[in-house]
């Protein structure tokens, strides 16, 4: 049994949610509306404080200030992100304020006053924004030496046409041919290139050439996709360093090495006679072993022997089955050319909410990763293990999801809490580093799980990443109707004052949100590959 004041702490917990949730026929019913009707009285009580100070001033003035004061916070947010430490974002440019933009504007070349034109915030602000949405860029952008902030030298020249010192550095510090060549296989693949680089064997270093410099093998194999392997071979890329840079030699083979490849200076050639360049391929040795394609972590059933795939074949990339990490890339592109969608330009309701779960995402690993560091005694793999498990309690709520509201749903989940034998406080911190852990590593029903609890706590704003799980498919079947559903929950909470949890500088996002899911399933769907049986697909350089 759970204990009475459990039972208490969670009945005022759910005030947020008393829209939603719903009636209760057990004993648990009597404190959980008398929670309830107690957050009512105070929230009248609040709102009639509110319209009392309110009274003193204009309602014209009032709107003015509000506006600027957000303004101001937007800006605050985005200095603080790219490490120009304006303080807590609270609306008012103080003296520390007015330091972190001279800095901004010394770091970026505009002169030092510390006031900001409209162009110097409008870049900041949407450089923010961009970054949100995370992507490749972003990622090697963060291992650089600049940190996050050289993303504003790389944008700056970006728009002015200028091929940035930055950019010629890629993940990791690898070379920027490197990186491309690792972005462009997670292109044709399900996995990111985040993961790509975090699987053995895919990427191998040493020296070929003799120079005294780190030359790369990428084998392709590892990546799982049939786009890159004929019948018994895989396409294995072999970057060699010369004064002008890494010079790219394509060879097909199996399970390659470094030893099978030999260089001079950016010119290479292979060893082994079981492989073939791209140029003269030759038929494999016949008793050459078939090798395994690898399993990614959303694939529904096992992979199969690369031997039984049709060269180029573009089967296996139904949207259920691809991974968010990747779709998010994907996003990523898209919105770098095209800029983030706001109210004003939305053309295409799914893609701007596709852009939001990818921001969602971010925010959520980025949390759930500050709160990992404080976990005394486990490991990374064994936080990751702990989450596993957790998943599969909230499944069969997960599973309702396509068919149930989400009072019904709520509801369920918060018997599920009154029940768990843990405080409220342990319930959220479990969540967060769970929605972490699900979103680090593509697992879907870990992360939606985590996205449940936290809802079922009372934590009304993560409806949002319920809604956006449903309208693009990610982990649960797409439902338009019960993706708007949530969105609601998540939209009138915060429209009732309750406190953002994603990209709480962006006040906008609301309005966003609001005018997507209403027009949801109506937009441009973003194109997915389709297998085409009868015409083959080759990678051109």
């Amino acid at each position: 049994m759970f204990s009475t004041w459990l039972k208490t702490a969670l009945a005022a917990a759910l005030i947020t949610t008393s829209a939603t949730a719903p009636a209760f026929a057990d004993n648990l019913g009597a404190a959980i509306v008398g929670g309830l009707i107690g957050g009512a009285i105070m929230n009248e009580a609040n709102k009639n404080k509110r319209k009392t100070y309110k009274k003193t001033y204009s309602s014209q003035s009032s709107s003015r200030n509000s506006v600027a004061r957000q303004q101001n916070r937007e800006t605050q947010t985005s200095l603080n992100y790219f490490g120009f430490p304006a303080g807590t974002p609270d609306g008012v440019m103080g003296s520390r304020s007015r330091n972190a933009v001279a800095q901004y504007q010394v770091f970026m070349g505009f002169p030092g006053t510390g006031q900001l034109t409209q162009y110097e915030r409008d870049f900041l602000v949407s450089s923010h924004s961009r970054a949100q949405i995370g992507g490749p860029q972003v990622i090697k952008a963060m291992q650089g030496a600049q940190g996050v902030r050289g993303l504003l030298h790389t944008w700056r020249d970006e728009a002015a046409g200028v091929r940035s010192a930055s950019s010629s550095i890629g993940y990791g510090g690898m070379p920027l041919e490197v990186s491309q060549a690792v972005d462009e296989i997670a292109a044709s693949s399900d996995p990111s290139a985040e993961q790509l680089l975090q699987r053995s064997g895919f990427m191998q270093l040493a020296d070929l050439n003799g120079d005294g410099k780190n030359d790369y093998v990428l084998d392709t194999s590892v990546a799982g996709s049939s786009f890159w392997c004929g019948a018994s071979h895989c396409s294995v890329m072999v970057f060699a360093s010369t004064p002008q840079g890494y010079q790219r030699n394509d060879f097909m083979a199996y399970n390659a090495t470094p030893a099978m490849f030999s260089c001079h200076q950016g010119v290479c050639r292979i060893n082994d006679a079981g492989a073939t360049t791209m140029a003269a391929a030759q038929p494999p040795a016949p008793a050459a072993p078939q090798p395994q394609a690898p399993q990614t972590t959303m694939a529904s059933a096992p992979a199969q022997p690369l031997g039984g795939i049709q060269p180029f074949s573009m089967a296996g990339t139904d949207r259920p089955q691809a991974s968010l990490a990747s779709h998010c890339g994907k996003i990523s592109l898209l919105t770098n050319s095209n800029g983030v969608t706001t109210v004003a330009s939305m053309t295409d309701p799914d893609m701007a909410l596709s852009e939001q779960l990818c921001l969602t995402r971010s925010y959520a690993i980025s949390a759930g990763e500050d709160l990992v560091a404080k976990v005394q005694g486990l490991s990374a793999a064994q936080v990751d293990a702990q989450c596993d498990a957790f998943g599969p309690a909230l499944s069969p709520f997960v599973q309702d999801l396509p068919t149930a509201d989400s009072r019904q749903v709520t509801g369920e989940v918060q018997k599920f809490v009154l029940q768990s034998n843990m405080s409220l406080d342990q319930l959220a911190n479990t969540a967060r580093i769970c929605l972490f852990s699900g979103y680090r590593r593509d697992k879907m029903e870990v992360a939606l799980g985590s996205a449940l609890l936290m809802v079922g706590i009372g934590k009304a704003p993560y409806a949002e990443l319920v809604g956006h799980h449903l309208s693009q498919g990610f982990g649960v079947a797409a439902s338009d109707e019960r993706a708007r559903d949530w969105y609601g929950m998540a939209v009138s909470a915060l429209e009732n004052g309750a406190e953002p949890v994603f990209a709480p500088g962006q006040p906008e996002r609301v309005g966003l949100i609001k005018a997507a899911s209403a027009s949801l399933g109506r937009g441009t769907a973003i194109p997915v590959p389709q297998p085409v049986s009868a015409l083959p697909s080759f990678s051109m350089e």
